[in-house]
């Protein structure tokens, strides 16, 4: 045979199991965009809803709370149903449902009505093709350069906002909201029939430079769910994720607001805040990259405090409205909302791999989930209780300095 064949044969072996890994990367990056992009959709129908049912604001805004409460209390059971039956039936699932409950709610009357269906269910559906199974298809693929692929999946999030909130509004403009939801849904159920033909058992199957026979230092200590929990990794991780949660989605969720209140026109507002979506992409990918060259827990303390520096930005927005201060608060704040998820993800992935690492991960993801709602529905009350931000950046403040803390005392978080 000749040397040269052989070695071009081997050469392009070699490089199959990247092109897979892209493929899955890409996969993973489109199901966040339209996941993340539905969820976060739901502030541009919220208006609309409101006035043509005259409900007040917050009894509609309990809508978007449900969509991450439902997302993070399911995570644990995704993280099950991704061991025992794979990718495939997860983001099948996830389709479907979204599909279906979009489809519902466009005929919906009720307050009730919307609770279940785009609270409940389109809740658990973005949380069926999210980041739980995606951390764990992408880490079969990825392996150490698992928080540079997940960096650029949770930028999805700034992706689906910049693409389907204008969509929201233009889809309302012309068909109104429940026309805009019946296109929602069936275009989630029309993209169940590709998802289906795609190659799964090849995707499922991972890099064969990252499974656990290549891998020198995999030790498998049988990690189970009620192990994990016994572990003080475990807890530090489910803080961190809440009380990050609250502190970023107390203030987001009425940023906007806040920036019209401060002076600024509602579209300069508004467009200031769209602009987090695109700095998001380069905070997740800065922050990734400085993992590799100063480590882990140095590069997480540092986006807290590129976080804090933002909110206190924002505090003084509403003293000295310019657009300087606007500017520094979008890229400290904006670029900093997400950048720790790829970092927390591969810690939680490192610390409790094994056979059970989906439910594992997906139960600590409950933390995010839950602190995402009640930071967004505390936000409102406090600014109801007192009329003014003040309170509500200094709760923000607090609750991530105590997002910070676990990576400055917990032992296994500070290695």
């Amino acid at each position: 045979m000749d040397p040269n064949a052989a070695s071009q044969s081997a050469a392009t072996q070699a490089l199959k199991p990247q092109r897979v890994a892209l493929k899955v990367l890409a996969l993973c990056f489109a199901l966040s965009v339209i996941g993340r992009g539905l969820g976060e959709s739901f502030t541009v129908f919220l208006k609309p809803i409101s006035e043509n049912f005259g409900w007040d604001r917050a009894q509609v805004v309990s809508v978007y709370s449900l969509i991450w409460l439902a997302g993070g209390l399911t995570a644990p059971l995704i993280g099950r149903l991704f061991d025992h039956s794979g990718p495939r039936a997860v983001y099948s699932i996830g389709l479907l449902l979204l599909g279906g409950s979009f489809l519902i709610a466009s005929h919906a009357q009720y307050l009730w009505q919307f609770q279940l269906s785009i609270g409940l269910c389109v809740g658990i559906g973005i949380a069926l093709i999210g980041n739980v199974p995606n951390s764990i298809l992408l880490g079969r693929w990825f392996g150490p350069r698992l928080p540079t692929a997940m960096a650029v999946v949770y930028s999805a999030t700034g992706t689906g906002v910049l693409l389907l909130l204008p969509a929201s509004q233009l889809l309302i403009d012309h068909i109104g909201w429940r026309g805009a939801y019946q296109v929602f849904g069936g275009i989630a159920l029309f993209l169940l029939v590709p998802l289906l033909l795609l190659p799964w058992r090849l995707f499922s199957t991972g890099s064969p430079h990252v499974v656990k026979k290549t891998d020198p230092d995999f030790v498998d200590e049988g990690w189970t769910l009620f192990t994990a929990m016994r572990h003080h990794a475990f807890w530090a991780l489910f803080a961190t994720f809440f009380f990050t949660a609250i502190g970023m989605y107390a203030i987001s969720a009425q940023i906007v607001a806040y920036l019209i209140d401060a002076g600024f026109p509602p579209l300069q507002a508004a467009t200031a805040w769209g602009f987090s979506g695109v700095v998001l992409l380069f905070g997740m990918l800065g922050i990734t990259s400085l993992d590799g060259i100063i480590g882990r827990r140095p590069s997480v303390l540092f986006s807290y405090a590129v976080s804090i520096i933002g909110i206190i930005q924002l505090w003084l927005i509403q003293r000295y409205p310019n657009y300087w201060l606007l500017t520094g608060f979008v890229i400290c704040f904006g670029s900093m909302i997400g950048s720790r998820g790829p970092l927390l993800t591969a810690t939680a992935m490192k610390i409790f791999r094994g056979e059970r690492v989906g439910t594992i991960y997906g139960t600590i993801s409950i933390g995010s989930g839950l602190g995402s709602a009640f930071g967004s529905w505390s936000g409102g009350l406090i600014h109801d209780w007192t009329h003014s931000y003040n309170p509500l950046i200094v709760f923000s403040l607090v609750a991530v300095v105590l997002g910070m803390l676990p990576f400055l005392l917990v032992p296994a978080l500070r290695r």
